[in-house]
Parts: C-alpha cells; structure tokens; sequence
C-alpha cells in the first residue's frame, strides 16, 4: 500500500468515525419534534380510542404526540399515506387485523403493501367481537339462536361496520360454523348506525365489537350480547360465554391493535417507541382503563415478536375467507 492509499484509507476512518456519532447523536436525542400517529379511521370508533389512549400515556416519556384521524377507504388511504412517508420517526400508524390482514385480502387492490412498507413496533391491544341480538328474538343463548335460524331460514339479519370489516367476517364465519345459517348481511358505514338501528328494532341481530358501549347496553338491557369471538371470556364481562363455549369451535373473530412505522425507520427509534410503549402498558392505571373501554391490554410484544403476531391472523384467516363470503370492495 502506497503513501497515497494510506493517507485516503486515514481520511475515510476518520470521516466513518466522525459520521458515526454524529448519527448515534441523532437518534439518542429522537424525538426532536412532535410525532403523527395516523388513525386509518374517523374519531369516535374503536381504533381511534386506542391510539388516543396510547398517546395521552407516552407523552410523558416521549415527548409530544398527536393523533390524526383520516377514516376511507375501509382505512386504505392513511395506511397508504403513511407507507409512502419518509421512515424518520415522525409518522407513524395505528395498525389493525383490519388494515394489515384482511383488506389485502378481501379487497381487490390496496395501496400498500404490509409486509413491505411497514416495521411493526408494538402491539398495545386486543379488541373481540361479539353476536348480539334485540330483545324481540325470542332467543338467550347462541345455541337457541342457531337452532331459531336453522327453523326460519332467511328471516334473520345481521348488521356489521361494512363489506369485508372483521364484524362482516365474524358474522359470516358465526353461519358457517354454526353449519351454514340463512342469515342476511346488512352492511353499515360503520357500527354506530347499525347500533342504533338494532335498538330500534330496524334490524334483529348484530355483529360488533364489544366495545365498553356495547357492553353498557347489554348490561341495561337495550340488546344482548349472546356471546363473544375469543378464545376466553372478556374480564369486564365474565358473564358472557364465547361462542366456543356454545359449541363452535375455531369462532374466533378479534381486532389485534398495534404502532407500525413506515419500513426504513432506524431500529434505535423503533426500540425507543417500543420501550416508552412497554412502560406505558405495564401500568396498571393503564390497563385499567383499557379494560373498562372493552379492550384486553397485550404486554411485552414489541418489535421482534409483533410481526409474527400479524403473520398468525394471516395464516389463520386465508383457509377462512376461502370458504365465506363477502361481498367485494
């Protein structure tokens, strides 16, 4: 090697080394500037709960975080908007089973793509659906209602948040396990309408997700929530079997929560948010309050275990949308 290399190869080590901290510097003051948690969804609805828990939590930790909502798309176009944004920390996502799992899926085109678009970060939560009824069906039990159906083919209908939501889809795999009831889908543009229209008795039977107000309306009577789509009994409402319980197995129908990044984010930002995440969640005030809204808290699943838990609902619901049907986007 001669003079020349030696002196290029010393300059190039110490501009590397000069970079590298530089970098590191970065990172460890991250983050320098509030960041965007986008909610694929408008306010009110049940991811927009979550993610406005979460920020109010790691705020303290984090610095300051602000939640948007941008609902369309069935949640295509936020989750797309925030696939395309540049992997600086700064824009993240409120992820679901609904936006990662199924509308690649059940929809013709989405734009995004989640496996390579998006790192996840953490998974805060878990949200169950649940098969509800009005007070006039002449039923208390999920079993009494499969054999109601079974005797008055097409005289029942259900309500659901839309085409190809996780409520449309735990309906649709309710008749199919139940051995294929005659059951009428009525899409909604989301659940609150179909919530009220149950009330009113416009429509006999619901699919939601069983949410605190769900719950509270059980509780005073205003509908009855037969039974819930997880593989245990919601802790807020142990009183309420699962419709495994009831005797159909593989019904499990949830909303898995989770903070995504746009792919390219630097792991050391990742683990930041996941470590003020982690932090936030094991606080029981915290789960506390998840809970009386009708979600599970799901602790310790960060970074390199969140995908694998996407992965599973993937795997699971493929064989599942092969054999229901729903109504294309």
């Amino acid at each position: 090697m001669n003079r020349r290399d030696v002196i290029a190869l010393a300059l190039l080590s110490l501009s590397a080394g000069a970079a590298a901290p530089r970098l590191a510097a970065a990172q460890g003051r991250y983050p320098e500037r509030p960041i965007k948690l986008m909610v694929a969804f408008s306010a009110g609805g049940v991811n927009d709960v979550v993610a406005r828990q979460w920020a109010e939590r790691v705020k303290t930790l984090l610095g300051a975080v602000y939640v948007e909502n941008q609902g369309g798309g069935s949640g295509t176009i936020a989750t797309g908007e925030v696939a395309r944004a540049p992997g600086d920390g700064y824009t993240i996502l409120l992820g679901s089973t609904s936006t990662m799992v199924l509308n690649p899926m059940t929809m013709a085109k989405v734009p995004y793509d989640p496996a390579k678009d998006f790192v996840p970060i953490a998974i805060l939560a878990v949200s169950t659906t649940s098969i509800v009824v009005h007070a006039s069906v002449p039923v208390k039990t999920s079993k009494e209602l499969i054999a109601y159906a079974k005797a008055n083919p097409g005289k029942l209908s259900y309500g659901s948040a839309g085409n190809g939501s996780i409520t449309n889809l735990a309906g649709e795999l309710f008749k199919q396990r139940a051995g294929g009831l005659d059951i009428v889908h009525v899409p909604y543009k989301g659940i609150g309408q179909a919530v009220g229209d149950l009330i009113g008795g416009q429509i006999p039977m619901l699919s939601a997700n069983a949410t605190a107000q769900i719950l509270d309306l059980n509780r005073a009577g205003k509908l009855h929530i037969l039974s819930v789509n997880s593989q245990n009994r919601v802790r807020t409402a142990p009183e309420i079997p699962t419709s495994i319980e009831a005797g159909l197995p593989g019904m499990l129908a949830q909303t898995t929560f989770g903070v995504f990044a746009p792919a390219g984010t630097p792991r050391p930002m990742l683990e930041r948010i996941n470590a003020v995440t982690q932090e936030a969640v094991a606080d029981p005030s915290f789960q506390a309050e998840l809970l009386k809204l009708g979600f599970e808290p799901v602790l310790g699943v960060g970074p390199d275990h969140a995908a694998g838990v996407f992965q599973d609902e993937l795997v699971r619901w493929t064989p599942i949308l092969k054999t229901i049907t729903t109504k294309p986007q």
